[in-house]
C-alpha cells in the first residue's frame, strides 16, 4: 500500500513536469511562430530562398503539436494514477512511447538546424542587401519591418550600416537611427556617427539569437525525455499492481 501510494506520488512528480514542460513548448512554438512569420515578411522578396524558409515554419508546428500532446499527456498519467486505470494507464504508456520516439528524432533535427540557419541566411544576404539598396526609406512597409526588426535584436542593415548607402532613405547622407549608439538623443544618424558607433548586423544577431534558441529547446526537449522514460517505468510498475488486485 505504502510502495502503491509513493508511486502514485511520483506519476504526479513525472507528469506535472511534462504537463508544465508541454505547456512551456507549446508557448515556445506561437512565439516562434510569430517570429519566422516576421522574418518571412523581412526576407519576403528572396526567391528560392523564401520556400527554404517556409520550411523552417514547419518547426513552429511541430513545437506546438508536441506541446499540446504533453499536455494530454501529463493530464492522462494523473488520472490513470488516481482512478487506478489499467486501460488509462497503458493508454499513457502507449503515447508517451510514441512520443519518445518523435522527440528523439526532434532534437537531431534540432542540432542539425543550427548549421542550416547559418547556411540559409548566408545564401539571402545578397538579395536581402539589393532589397534594402532599392526600398529602405521609398517602401513604408518593408522600411517599418526593418526599423522593427533593428530596434529588437539592436542591430543595424544586413552585415553592417553600408547596407543602406546609395537607398533612397540616404540620398541624404542619413542612415537609419538604430546604426547609431544613440538613436534617440534628437541627432541624425550619418556616416560618421555610423562608422563611429559600429553596430552588429542582423545577420550576426539572428543567427546567434536562432542557434541560442535551439541550444534551449533541445536541452528541454533532452529534459523531457528523461521525465518520460522514469514516467513510462512508473506507469508499468502501477499497471502490474493493479493487475494484481485484480
Amino acid at each position: 500500500m505504502c510502495c502503491s501510494g509513493f508511486l502514485k506520488i511520483m506519476m504526479f512528480i513525472f507528469n506535472g513536469g511534462i504537463f508544465l514542460a508541454g505547456a512551456a513548448i507549446l508557448g515556445m512554438g506561437i512565439w516562434v511562430k510569430l517570429d519566422i512569420d516576421s522574418l518571412l515578411g523581412l526576407l519576403g522578396d528572396v526567391g528560392d530562398s523564401e520556400a527554404q524558409m517556409s520550411k523552417l515554419v514547419s518547426v513552429s508546428y511541430v513545437l506546438i503539436a508536441v506541446g499540446a500532446v504533453l499536455l494530454v499527456i501529463g493530464f492522462l498519467g494523473c488520472c490513470g494514477a488516481i482512478k487506478e486505470s489499467r486501460c488509462m494507464l497503458l493508454t499513457f504508456f502507449s503515447i508517451v512511447l510514441i512520443i519518445f520516439i518523435i522527440e528523439i528524432a526532434g532534437a537531431v533535427v534540432l542540432l542539425v538546424f543550427r548549421g542550416l540557419a547559418d547556411d540559409i541566411l548566408d545564401q539571402v544576404g545578397d538579395t536581402v542587401k539589393s532589397a534594402i539598396k532599392t526600398k529602405y526609406g521609398l517602401e513604408n512597409d518593408f522600411t517599418s519591418l526593418w526599423d522593427s526588426t533593428m530596434q529588437q535584436f539592436e542591430c543595424c542593415g544586413y552585415t553592417n550600416y553600408t547596407d543602406f548607402t546609395d537607398s533612397p532613405f540616404n540620398k541624404n547622407g542619413n542612415y537609419p537611427a538604430a546604426c547609431c549608439l544613440d538613436p534617440f538623443n534628437g541627432t541624425l544618424c550619418d556616416q560618421r556617427k555610423a562608422d563611429k558607433a559600429d553596430v552588429d548586423g542582423c545577420y550576426d544577431m539572428l543567427l546567434a539569437f536562432i542557434q541560442e534558441n535551439s541550444v534551449i529547446i533541445a536541452a528541454v526537449a533532452l529534459g523531457i525525455l528523461a521525465l518520460e522514460i522514469a514516467a513510462m517505468v512508473v506507469s508499468m510498475i502501477l499497471y502490474n499492481n493493479i493487475g494484481r488486485k485484480a
